[in-house]
């Protein structure tokens, strides 16, 4: 009776330990990795994105563009955040207050770069318009800093986190 229980209980370690391996692939970051260009990465977003088709034909046309001193400010709403990459997605004229970051950071450096973000999002900064919503979230080293409605936003991240599976 005890081999029979014996055998069983090494059966169920030997499970576990496959489980763990397998998943220790993940990055302790934030579940997972992204390869690739984050402007690349951006448009995987929105091609996996599942929102209404008016939203994702308005996607498509957003400005992707790179990340810059001389933008980080008024898109981040703090300078100094540590990133080696960083692309943004906005709409080129709406009444929609919408803006989407990718930043590439260190692995060491993503919890408190993703702190600055949420404490200096600005909801407000758009004219007569303002985010319902801001989730700052990671998949390994890339960040996403997403501010727009709530159902837009969930589905950005809902997108952008199947990027890393």
């Amino acid at each position: 009776m005890k081999k029979g229980k014996m055998r069983v209980m090494a059966v169920i370690v030997l499970s576990a330990m496959v489980l763990c391996c397998a998943c220790g692939k993940k990055d302790a970051a934030g579940g997972g990795t992204i390869e690739g260009e984050l402007s690349d990465i951006m448009a995987d977003i929105y091609a996996g994105v599942n929102v209404d088709a008016e939203t994702k034909e308005a996607m498509q046309g957003y400005v992707t563009d790179t990340l810059t001193a001389d933008n980080e400010q008024a898109l981040l709403g703090v300078s100094g955040v540590s990133y080696t990459e960083g692309v943004y997605s906005v709409p080129m004229i709406s009444s929609i207050a919408y803006q989407c970051v990718l930043l590439r950071v260190s692995p060491d450096d993503v919890e408190n770069v993703k702190t600055m973000l949420k404490e200096n999002a600005d909801v407000n900064k758009w004219v007569c318009v303002s985010a319902e919503t801001v989730l700052v979230e990671n998949v390994g080293d890339v960040v996403l800093f997403i501010m727009c409605d709530k159902d837009t936003a969930y589905a950005v991240s809902e997108s952008f986190q199947a990027l890393g599976k």
